[in-house]
């Protein structure tokens, strides 16, 4: 009978883990840098009025740092090219998903104008 409180358990790691890629901080500073600068184009774009071109810009630009900071910051840059591909074809869908489902709201946003107007007393 053992007590295994009292035998030391030993774990072995055998394999190979993968490999790590190191990215330079200036990489680093320029996706940020990036980053900070279409943030600034969001705000930008708000102040002109292109009409229904301002939510596809907005859901454009949203997909671009989306993508630099999956691609840069969570390192699937280097990672095997398949799993890019998966995550930018996700993306792109997700893009038109919520692009086509908002433009439909403007269909019925009248509606939903009016139906408030009626319910305030």
């Amino acid at each position: 009978m053992s007590d295994s409180t009292t035998t030391p358990q030993t774990e072995t790691h055998d394999g190979d883990h993968g490999w790590i890629h190191i990215v330079p901080a200036r990489v680093l500073l320029a996706v940020f840098a990036a980053l900070i600068l279409l943030t600034l184009v969001t705000v930008a774009v708000t102040w002109v009025d292109l009409g229904d071109l301002n939510l596809w810009i907005a859901m454009f630009i949203a997909t671009v740092k989306a993508s630099l900071v999956a691609l840069y910051f969570m390192h699937l840059r280097y990672d095997k090219s398949f799993c890019t591909i998966v995550f930018l074809a996700s993306l792109v869908f997700v893009f038109l998903f919520i692009g086509v489902v908002l433009l439909d709201t403007l269909q019925y946003q009248p509606d939903i104008q009016q139906w408030q107007r009626d319910q305030l007393p």
